[in-house]
């Protein structure tokens, strides 16, 4: 999935570096994505392998610097796995939903 028409305009990550952003998530769902699960339709979580962590940590802290309607919490329920829980408000459902497809199209790979 190589598309980012989905990236709302809201987003203030510079449209050359978008495309740069998505390959490092792409990055982090083929690498440590372990399961996804969709708890509601403004709610995703994502288990990754513990190892992840500093990864994980960076790019969601650099996302929420652009795009900040997304909610992300970190967390270690056990030493080898995180939770990463993605939230959004009604009016970006559309873009958890293409960041839950690019997960799970990224983990097969």
């Amino acid at each position: 999935m190589t598309d980012d028409s989905w990236v709302p305009d809201t987003c203030t990550l510079p449209t050359a570096e978008r495309p740069l952003r998505l390959a490092e998530f792409d990055g982090l769902f083929h690498d440590a994505l372990r399961g996804a699960d969709r708890l509601t339709a403004r709610h995703l979580r994502l288990r990754l392998d513990g190892s992840a962590e500093p990864v994980a940590r960076d790019l969601i802290d650099r996302e929420s610097a652009c795009c900040s309607f997304f909610t992300f919490d970190l967390a270690r329920p056990d030493g080898d796995t995180l939770t990463l829980d993605i939230r959004v408000p009604d009016a970006r459902v559309g873009v958890l939903d293409a960041l839950a497809l690019r997960a799970t199209a990224a983990r097969g790979r």
